[in-house]
């Protein structure tokens, strides 16, 4: 089995790179082989350089809105052109993972915290992840290294050596 084609037809093996890729940003950890670990982790730092580069690309529009007959003009944040384009590129690889309710929460509050979060997954990546890395890109002062491959031994069964894919 060579490294780079996992044993798999490219739309299979695009399948499993585009799952796992999701999963890792969505949980931050997963458990794989070592070939596709190695191969997960080089498509989250591409995803991930993406979205770091392009989080601040945001453009201020005055739109207008009509309330009970009344237009009221109001301010609104939208992407800019790179953003958006960013945006696309990662809708067209990850998959969209749809967000789950907490132990406990009740689904009006589920639905309130879900309200006009359309694309969970990507949100996360722009929101939380691209200003969490560059934050710490300006500290170390080089961009990349943003997943870790552990090794953790033979898998039971079939001796696959088997990897921790995590999210530093």
């Amino acid at each position: 089995m060579a490294n780079d084609k996992l044993g798999r037809p490219s739309k299979e093996r695009l399948a499993v790179l585009r799952n796992q890729v999701s999963y890792l940003l969505w949980y931050g950890r997963i458990e794989t082989t070592v070939a596709k670990a190695k191969a997960v982790a080089a498509e989250a730092e591409k995803m991930l350089t993406l979205a770091i580069n392009t989080y601040q690309d945001n453009v201020t529009v005055k739109k207008t809105v009509t309330v009970d007959g009344k237009k009221i003009e109001k301010e609104v944040v939208n992407d800019g052109v790179k953003k958006l384009n960013a945006r696309r590129k990662l809708m067209s690889f990850v998959y969209d993972l749809p967000e789950m309710r907490q132990e406990k929460e009740s689904l009006a509050a589920f639905k309130e915290r879900t309200k006009g979060v359309n694309h969970p997954l990507i949100e996360k990546i722009f929101n939380v992840y691209a200003p969490k890395y560059a934050e710490r890109a300006k500290e170390v002062g080089s961009f990349g290294g943003y997943t870790r491959v552990i090794k953790t031994g033979a898998r039971r069964g079939d001796a696959a050596e088997l990897a921790i894919v995590e999210l530093i």
